[in-house]
């Protein structure tokens, strides 16, 4: 029951704490103590060590960590023509076990129609592929709801987009010409980072969605159609899944609640091959919803915590992956970390040798369970 096309049995979401020496690197560079030059090489220089760590603890995907990026998302989407910095006025609330930290996004506006000029992240993507000996590279990005989600129609430029079906038939050519342009890369593995539809289970999120206009009952529907129009011209031979979850910042998260409000569209209509989901602890509800999750789809459980460094018991695992699988068949299970190390720079409150040790801790789980 091993699985040799991705999602794996054992695998993971994306980012990886930074190295120290990374993250001094970045300081020198934003302080103008060193050239681009010089900070694009200690990436490389730490993007192979992750590499071959990954593919040392035993996992078939190898990332590179998102080490070139400061955000999981902006990064991108600041690099989609129309689409500017813009300053922000949103703080945003993220809680943890011990309270709550207030955070400041960075915001984009629609400034003029959305195109791609060329494969963003497509050199970054060919460094890691380069890299890889054992493992498939696999490449991350936001999904194109995000570009949205973040900021509604107030983000987005009436003069430019005055009908929003305009914005979205733009919006999605250009992450259609992405997938691609990825493709012709050698890129067989990609993600679609998507919190939106981990966000929009929580009642007060859709509150939030109706109060800036929209149409929280429905939105979900409506990234779900403009998602499959991205993927519509996907290449052959081409993984894509999707990750969805809560907020993952400094290991404190923004949203609650089960997939149950977008389950059954979302297992049954959205056209990715796999499901990387949050179910780390209660916030991210029950196994019931995996019960619409159609035969030839894939879910990858997201059972081991990045928000702190304790080590899951392996008992623990097992007996969840069992509970889960009376909803969904085995065989379409796979195990993950819930998110991220490190969704942004920052990242989240444990070592690295904890990272490393979660990670080992899921390859062994799979080979137990599905020896």
């Amino acid at each position: 029951m091993t699985r040799n096309t991705p999602p794996f049995r054992a695998d993971q979401v994306g980012s990886l704490l930074r190295p120290p020496e990374l993250l001094r690197a970045r300081e020198d560079f934003a302080a103008g103590r060193i050239p681009a030059e010089e900070l694009r090489g200690i990436e490389d220089d730490a993007i192979r060590d992750v590499v071959r760590r990954q593919e040392e603890v035993g996992l078939r995907s190898a990332t590179d960590g998102e080490f070139r990026r400061a955000s999981w998302h902006m990064d991108f989407m600041y690099q989609l023509s129309g689409i500017e910095k813009a300053p922000s006025d949103m703080k945003v609330e993220f809680r943890n076990a011990e309270g709550t930290i207030e955070f400041t996004p960075a915001a984009l506006k629609v400034e003029g129609r959305i195109g791609l000029k060329q494969a963003i992240f497509g050199e970054d993507f060919e460094y890691l592929k380069s890299l890889t000996a054992n493992a498939t590279p696999k490449l991350t990005i936001p999904s194109p709801s995000m570009v949205h989600y973040r900021g509604g129609r107030a983000a987005i430029d009436e003069s430019i987009y005055p009908d929003l079906e305009a914005f979205w038939e733009d919006l999605t050519a250009a992450y259609a010409e992405e997938v691609r342009a990825l493709g012709a890369l050698g890129c067989t593995y990609l993600q679609f980072d998507d919190t939106s539809l981990a966000y929009l289970n929580d009642p007060r999120q859709r509150e939030h969605i109706a109060s800036l206009g929209g149409d929280a009952e429905h939105q979900h529907e409506t990234y779900i159609r403009n998602i499959n129009r991205a993927l519509a011209g996907r290449p052959e031979g081409m993984t894509v899944t999707t990750h969805m979850c809560r907020g993952n910042f400094r290991s404190s998260w923004v949203a609650e609640g089960g997939y149950d409000f977008v389950a059954e569209a979302l297992f049954n209509e959205l056209d990715v091959d796999g499901f990387f989901l949050e179910y780390d602890d209660a916030r991210s509800g029950g196994f019931e919803p995996l019960r619409f999750v159609p035969e030839g789809k894939t879910v990858v459980l997201g059972l081991v915590t990045t928000k702190h460094g304790e080590l899951e018991s392996k008992d623990t695992l097992k007996r969840r992956i069992e509970e889960a699988s009376r909803f969904v068949d085995l065989d379409q299970l796979c195990l993950s970390p819930q998110c991220g190390f490190s969704s942004t720079v920052e990242g989240n409150a444990l070592t690295q040798e904890q990272q490393w040790a979660k990670l080992r801790l899921i390859v062994e789980t799979t080979e137990e369970v599905w020896s």
